[in-house]
């Protein structure tokens, strides 16, 4: 009886420490490191669909980098977190098109200014038209990696620079 006692005691005392001057101190910093990191700097995000794979899978977790772009402007073929639907939606897609440039799809090829641009990073392609389009200024124009399904089913096109909040980390 006393044993089960001594041990319903030191649990007791691991899980709920007397709360010390100290131990608040080191509470409050850590929860206010974390605040600052993870509301911040850094976002933690869940992947959800396929529309960039194979570069990111269905399910897979990244943080989001929100300083980035906070110096200089994403450059064709980074991936970008996007918010183009509410404050809880991130999308990532991949820079294709810059301001002021022309972009199309004919036969699933993605053309920029009237040439092809080789994209190794896309395996599955599908036979996409899209007409000729410019890129208006202060927009970039992005795109998931997974192209197989009809373009009907996918959420692309022209974003403003501010709706872009970072880059993926890895």
């Amino acid at each position: 009886m006393l044993e089960t006692m001594r041990a319903a005691d030191l649990a007791k005392r691991w899980l709920f420490p007397p709360l010390r001057r100290r131990a608040l101190l080191r509470m409050v910093l850590v929860a206010g490191g974390a605040w600052l990191v993870f509301g911040h700097v850094l976002l933690p995000v869940r992947i959800h669909g396929r529309s960039m794979e194979p570069t990111y899978r269905d399910g897979g977790f990244n943080l989001v980098c929100l300083l980035r772009y906070r110096r200089s402007p994403p450059q064709r073929g980074d991936v970008v977190a996007v918010r183009l639907a509410g404050r809880r939606v991130l999308l990532l897609k991949r820079v294709v098109a810059l301001p002021g440039e022309t972009v199309a799809f004919r036969e699933g090829r993605l053309l920029v200014n009237g040439r092809p641009l080789p994209e190794p990073y896309v395996r599955f392609r599908g036979s996409w038209n899209l007409p000729p389009r410019r890129v208006r200024p202060g927009h970039y124009y992005l795109v998931g990696d997974n192209r197989s399904g009809p373009m009907e089913a996918h959420v692309f096109g022209q974003a403003p620079a501010e709706r872009i909040v970072g880059g993926p980390l890895w």
